[in-house]
């Protein structure tokens, strides 16, 4: 087990030379890997199966149960997400069959999501380099250069109702059937897509069969759009917060934008269990080979790591008002700030 380092600070060691340290803590452990999956998939199927008994007693203990459900759903994301990073089994052949079958509850084509994540992680931070696997940030300078149309589009799109209400459901309902951003990447994204889609389908029709509408009303898609709008809440949180990190591609350096462009959620259990410590989220991006379930070692053993980033659950409510980077400042803003300090209508 790593042993525990003085108490440095982040001002006093380059974000690249974390790396060295932190390679300690990427070794997966099979045996915790599979108590892992079995602790999260066993209570997902059977919530599953007591919603579906829950529909003779009461739709609405049926609708709670699968809304309850969607923090097991967040959690074997979570899994399938660490398969991508290749750091949840050490067989790498098994683990990919694993994020592709999980990929099928999550809604998320397993290959087309492992690529545009890679894309995110590469580029994060970098102005010259937005649009795959981010959500849509615009300069002051940009802002202020679209017309009444353009500008109107964004703030429709950083409108809270459109981010964490119907963007979720569209994302994770709609736009992961189609491998967006990758539609002229060669055949492996059609497949990866194509082939979640056939399982999908097979599965709703198989819930059908059995059960009629109902349950698909009343359990599946509850429980996958709760899942899909705490998902997108914890991306959002994770990247968008005042003193995030932006700068162009000739200031940007990969390892800078992945420790100060990345937040450290403090989340209260059970919540911090059912995200998979991701709000770690600031030391994930720094080393994405560490597994979930390892990272609370790297806060516990290093301070600097741990009082770096620190995100409070009210400061993360704050941060839905910050719509706009200042690159004179080096913070994102509102609309409101904005308008008062630069004249942007």
């Amino acid at each position: 087990m790593p042993q525990a380092t003085m108490p440095d600070t982040l001002a006093d060691r380059p974000a690249r030379d974390w790396l060295t340290t932190l390679a300690r803590y990427r070794e997966p452990s099979t045996r915790r890997s599979l108590w892992e999956l079995a602790a999260t998939l066993v209570p997902f199927l059977a919530l599953w199966v007591l919603s579906w008994m829950a529909l003779s007693v009461s739709p609405w203990l049926a609708l709670a149960l699968a809304v309850l459900n969607g923090g097991f759903l967040v959690r074997i994301f979570i899994i399938q997400h660490d398969c991508g990073h290749g750091s949840f089994l050490k067989n790498r052949t098994a683990q990919d069959w694993l994020g592709r079958v999980l990929g099928v509850l999550t809604l998320t084509p397993y290959a087309v999501w492992r690529r545009t994540h890679s894309i995110h992680h590469a580029h994060h931070g970098d102005l010259d380099a937005r649009g795959i696997g981010d959500v849509l940030t615009l300069t002051i300078e940009e802002y202020r250069a679209r017309g009444w149309w353009g500008r109107l589009m964004y703030r429709l799109y950083r409108n809270p109702v459109v981010l964490f209400v119907l963007g979720p459901s569209y994302l994770f309902l709609l736009q992961n059937r189609l491998p967006l951003g990758l539609m002229k990447s060669g055949w492996r994204y059609w497949t990866s897509a194509m082939g979640t889609n056939a399982m999908i389908g097979i599965a709703v029709g198989l819930i059908i069969w059995f059960g009629g509408f109902w349950p698909v009303l009343l359990i599946y898609l509850p429980t996958s759009v709760m899942a899909a709008t705490l998902g997108v809440w914890l991306f959002y949180v994770q990247h968008q917060f005042e003193e995030t990190h932006w700068s162009k591609g000739e200031d940007w350096q990969l390892h800078d934008a992945a420790l100060e462009g990345s937040s450290h959620y403090i989340l209260p259990q059970p919540l911090r269990w059912f995200s998979g410590n991701i709000g770690i989220h600031h030391v994930h991006h720094l080393y994405s080979r560490i597994p979930f379930y390892r990272l609370p070692e790297v806060i516990r053993d290093h301070r600097a790591l741990a009082e770096a980033q620190r995100l409070t659950v009210r400061e993360s409510l704050q941060s839905v008002n910050l719509h706009l980077w200042d690159t004179v400042e080096g913070k994102l803003m509102s609309f409101k700030e904005a308008r008062k300090r630069y004249g942007v209508a």
